[in-house]
């Protein structure tokens, strides 16, 4: 038993790895050699070819320093927000706050295209169109965020925040100092499902930004499939490159990260 699950495991490894290794297969590839028959399996020559080329086409530099700096500033503002609105819902006693944390809850089903129109009026009425803003403060208050912290707040003993108080401390104080190092493992799993929903952000960044030195990194590699040509090798380069920062992300977190989901598995 023991060793089907093993090789039911490597084969599962095989299946996820295989597209990642041919699309950096196909970034060390001129375009039309990816179509041959059969195509390439090892690397080749044209890299250099193709970063120039992505560079040339879309500024990949620029595009790559934009969304890594969106990113992180919607990550650490949106995890903010979100630690602090799960810690009010979960150790303040107010009236109404089982209502409030319902009209979270509710948002998370309400399809984000029946957003697009009104949230674009907003942005243009203000004229945050094609700003940096307009792609980071509307979504900062995270409803899934904001529930994920609740529950992780949840358990935190209510006789520290006390002794915290009784100490002299104020509640931002406590909050920052007591409450945020205990809950590190649920917020670095936040930190993850942020930057990672932040920096795959297509459709709002594609409607709010129209000049091409504020692009993010999928609105640059959309502008790479044209009508009559589609360059599929900078498709590839870009998208190896863009998966990059996500990996950096993962393993400065992984270890929060899988003490988060540890913790929720031998919980209760």
């Amino acid at each position: 038993m023991k060793r089907l699950v093993w090789v039911l495991a490597v084969l599962g490894a095989l299946v996820s790895i295989v597209p990642f290794y041919w699309m950096i297969v196909a970034a060390t590839h001129d375009g039309s050699e990816l179509f041959a028959s059969p195509p390439p399996f090892l690397p080749g020559n044209d890299l250099l070819a193709n970063i120039a080329n992505l560079e040339e086409s879309v500024h990949f530099t620029r595009v790559m320093v934009t969304s890594i700096w969106t990113a992180l500033v919607y990550t650490a503002l949106s995890s903010l927000v979100s630690a602090m609105c799960g810690y009010g819902l979960a150790k303040y006693r107010f009236r109404g706050r089982g209502l409030l944390l319902g009209v979270v809850l509710a948002t998370m089903m309400v399809p984000f295209q029946v957003l697009l129109v009104p949230l674009f009026q907003m942005m243009a009425s203000i004229g945050w169109v094609n700003s940096y803003q307009a792609i980071i403060i509307p979504f900062l208050a995270n409803s899934f965020g904001i529930f994920l912290m609740r529950q992780a707040f949840l358990d935190f003993p209510d006789e520290l925040l006390e002794s915290g108080r009784l100490d002299g401390a104020g509640d931002l104080r406590i909050f920052y100092r007591i409450v945020l190092p205990v809950v590190r493992p649920q917020l670095g799993a936040l930190v993850i499902f942020t930057f990672m929903a932040q920096w795959n952000s297509f459709i709002w960044p594609l409607l709010m930004l129209n000049s091409e030195e504020k692009y993010t990194v999928p609105v640059a590699l959309n502008h790479l499939i044209g009508l009559s040509k589609v360059d599929y090798a900078g498709l590839m380069l870009g998208a190896f490159l863009a998966t990059l920062p996500l990996m950096l992300v993962f393993l400065v977190f992984q270890r929060q990260f899988v003490a988060g989901l540890l913790g929720g598995a031998v919980k209760g």
